[in-house]
């Protein structure tokens, strides 16, 4: 009955990037990251777990954001990705397409570029449902 939602990202945080750091390359990490500075480069989760990114109003990326879970609610300049689940913060701005599976996104939070549902891997496809009706 108070069940936890699935959905939501884990709040624990293993890895914290401060204010006044930046960092020039791609990161692959695992568990949870907080970025409140800059990054340029790529962000992606360790191969097969599933990780949160939270993402502060004073945190910024510039190139492509893979992860499971995101909290969003700075400025990223490229693609976003979020498999499971991504919550838009209201202000995250974004330019670039944003992948997802569930979204939740809050009043402000600006996307310059294309939302894509990733859909339900157990999710029919769409053929199959017009075989089943003829």
């Amino acid at each position: 009955m108070f069940s936890r939602n699935k959905n939501k990202p884990q709040s624990r945080i293993d890895t914290l990037i401060g204010v006044e750091s930046s960092i020039d390359g791609n990161i692959t990490f695992n568990g949870g990251l907080r970025v409140d500075g800059k990054i340029k480069g790529n962000v992606t989760e360790a191969d097969a777990s599933a990780c949160t990114l939270v993402l502060s109003e004073h945190g910024s990326v510039e190139g492509a954001i893979t992860v499971s879970h995101a909290v969003l609610n700075g400025k990223i300049n490229g693609p976003v990705r979020a498999s499971h689940y991504l919550e838009l913060q209201s202000k995250s701005r974004i330019i670039g397409d944003v992948h997802y599976q569930t979204l939740e996104m809050h009043t402000g939070a600006v996307i310059e570029g294309k939302l894509v549902y990733l859909g339900e891997a157990n999710e029919p496809n769409l053929q199959d449902n017009k075989t089943l009706e003829d």
